[in-house]
């Protein structure tokens, strides 16, 4: 996919899904901005090999759960290079909690996943808006979550906050068209690092071959199979896609007694 010419800003870019679209929109001749809140070493290092790919690269400390900070990442941006196309809205944060243990979370901790899965994605729209209306053809891709569909996932605050992203998508897909694309893709299990760290080598292996046992498609989710789809969102490819919230999981969503086995 060729993106040459345009502006990208990725937020939550430091690693993972982040980073494999970051890359991806480089290698396509997009201008990108890398962006972290506060894993500066591994951002730089995605700036880097961004700027392997060809690209021209910024690197941006920005908290997008802080509506100054976002409108910091925008400007830096559009200050740099005249324009913004693309934003993909990635940065987000959960809470590992049994949804059947009401105890396991407080309004603290609904509070603080809302604020950076929802409200932060809503403070880059805004930000970005005058400069993707300028050229009428922006395209905004949110990453949401299989757990927004299904009501599944790591807990039930972060589970309601991708479901809220999911519906803000489809709102602002209607009030910002037609200069203004949004889309949503809904990832089911993915390989990040951050599966890795936190769960560690075996764990993180376990996980891998039972998602690849139960998915239709026998396969377990990887940042740059969702970056793939991301970057096609936010092509001219998908020129007639708009409000659109896209399963992006071998399968996942399925009935698995429905499959042909």
């Amino acid at each position: 996919m060729s993106f040459d010419g345009k502006v990208a800003i990725v937020t939550g870019s430091s690693s993972g899904i982040g980073e494999a679209a970051v890359l991806q929109l480089a290698r396509g001749g997009a201008k990108v901005v890398v962006n972290y809140s506060k894993s500066e070493e591994e951002a730089r290092r995605v700036e880097a090999a961004a700027k392997d790919a060809g690209a021209e690269v910024l690197c941006v400390q920005a908290d997008v759960s802080d509506d100054a900070e976002c409108r910091k990442l925008a400007g830096a941006a559009a200050d740099a290079w005249g324009r913004i196309d693309i934003l993909v809205n990635n940065a987000g944060r959960t809470k590992f909690a049994n949804h059947a243990d009401l105890d396991a979370l407080d309004a603290g901790d609904f509070l603080d996943i809302y604020k950076l899965n929802v409200v932060g994605p809503y403070q880059m729209i805004r930000a970005c808006l005058p400069a993707m209306r300028t050229h009428g053809a922006g395209a905004v891709v949110n990453v949401s979550s299989i757990a927004g569909v299904k009501g599944i996932g790591s807990s039930v605050a972060y589970a309601a906050s991708k479901g809220a992203l999911n519906n803000m998508t489809l709102s602002l897909a209607r009030s910002l068209a037609p200069e203004v694309r949004v889309n949503a893709v809904c990832p089911g299990f993915v390989g990040t690092p951050w599966f890795r760290n936190t769960f560690g080598e075996e764990m993180f292996n376990t996980i891998v071959e039972r998602v690849e046992a139960t998915t239709p498609l026998e396969k377990a989710g990887t940042p740059e199979s969702v970056a793939e789809t991301i970057c096609f969102l936010a092509s001219d490819a998908s020129a007639f896609i708009t409000g659109e919230t896209l399963l992006v999981d071998a399968g996942l969503h399925l009935d698995p007694m429905a499959t042909n086995r």
